[in-house]
């Protein structure tokens, strides 16, 4: 072999541990290149412009109930009813209501109850209770709004249960602001574990109805529904039990509005099915007590998610074929056609195709 043969097969040599190096860097990166990108991503996108705020006040405002201040400048504007994600220093993703004043653009107030372990608790609450501290620095998105105040009922019903009071109060003064005809039914354990009771109490006697388990017992949901005019929304926010019995107990021709921040009770269609990943390539078994999320990132263990409560909208999916129970409280009729959040969402029959 001459020395110009040799020359020109080393090259060739060289040439193809380069591009080898590149793939094997490419693919690292990207484990399903080269598969070709969505002109428009949904799977996994972030859903809002994340905000840097400084926390400027933490103080207890009621047993086991904090208050935040978060400061910031020209903050985006909310209405009533919204909410925030505040991504706390572990990396996990909660959801509070905006109790402030609307109308302040430098700051965001949100208030929180601490949940034990025992209650569901999963470490959030704790988080904020017992590592938050003033000074630092948190991390926010939204606001987010999907329990708004309508503005055509004839007349509004509150019912809030303890912690359930923070997204109803500036709804609360709006109505008030406006002259609308309202009435609040608020309960809690005591009157010590209520936030904001002071404010509420001031509003009147003969629009705001107070009850504390340990003093009166449980409220009359039931009364208190029925005396309501046909076309009164009703709106509800606090422990899933409360919810569930105002569902049951609304009466015909009145429009009911719920908040939720943990995953509506489902457990029919908890069977089994197949997920298949169409640019992967793989097919796999989501067994009846598992989440696609966490079949998926068996699989897949870069697959991005959060709050794993299908609120944050991190884990969203495009789905390609199969039809999808959806059971978050985020996502839009039109987002719905076509995608599902896997962390709480399963399918409908027995098999799903997603995106991935």
């Amino acid at each position: 072999m001459n020395a110009r043969t040799l020359r020109r097969a080393a090259a060739v040599t060289g040439a193809a541990l380069v591009v080898r190096r590149a793939l094997r860097d490419r693919v690292k990166k990207s484990p399903l290149w080269p598969l070709p990108a969505l002109e428009e991503p949904t799977s996994g996108r972030p859903r809002d412009r994340a905000l840097k705020l400084l926390l400027t006040r933490h103080e207890a405002i009621a047993d086991g109930v904090v208050q935040l201040r978060l400061e910031g400048r020209d903050l985006p504007a909310w209405q009533p009813g919204a909410h925030l994600d505040l991504v706390l220093p572990s990396g996990l993703v909660r959801q509070y209501s905006l109790c402030g004043d609307p109308e302040d653009r430098s700051s965001y107030t949100v208030a929180t109850r601490l949940i034990p372990e025992e209650e569901g608790g999963r470490g959030g609450s704790r988080e904020v209770h017992a590592q938050l501290r003033e000074g630092v620095e948190v991390e926010v998105r939204g606001p987010r709004n999907r329990f708004p105040l309508s503005a055509d009922a004839p007349a509004h019903l509150f019912v809030a249960g303890g912690i359930g009071i923070t997204p109803i109060l500036p709804m609360l003064r709006e109505a008030e602001a406006r002259g609308a005809d309202w009435k609040l039914l608020y309960g809690g354990r005591s009157r010590a574990s209520m936030p904001f009771l002071e404010e509420v109490d001031e509003l009147g006697p003969q629009r705001v109805s107070i009850v504390a388990q340990d003093e009166d017992g449980l409220p009359d949901l039931a009364g208190a529904l029925a005396a309501t005019a046909p076309g009164t929304a009703v709106y509800c926010c606090g422990p899933q039990g409360l919810m569930a019995a105002v569902e049951a107990a609304l009466p015909e021709g009145r429009t009911l509005h719920l908040e939720r921040f943990t995953p509506r009770n489902a457990t029919e269609g908890n069977g089994p099915f197949a997920v298949e990943l169409r640019r992967s390539g793989k097919v796999l078994d989501v067994a009846a007590d598992a989440s696609v999320l966490a079949t998926v990132r068996a699989e897949l263990p870069n697959v991005p998610y959060s709050c794993e409560q299908g609120f944050c909208g991190t884990c969203q999916q495009r789905v390609l074929e199969g039809e999808i129970d959806h059971r978050d409280e985020l996502l839009t009729d039109a987002e719905r056609n076509a995608s599902m959040l896997i962390c709480v969402s399963r399918a409908r029959g027995e098999r799903l195709v997603l995106d991935l």
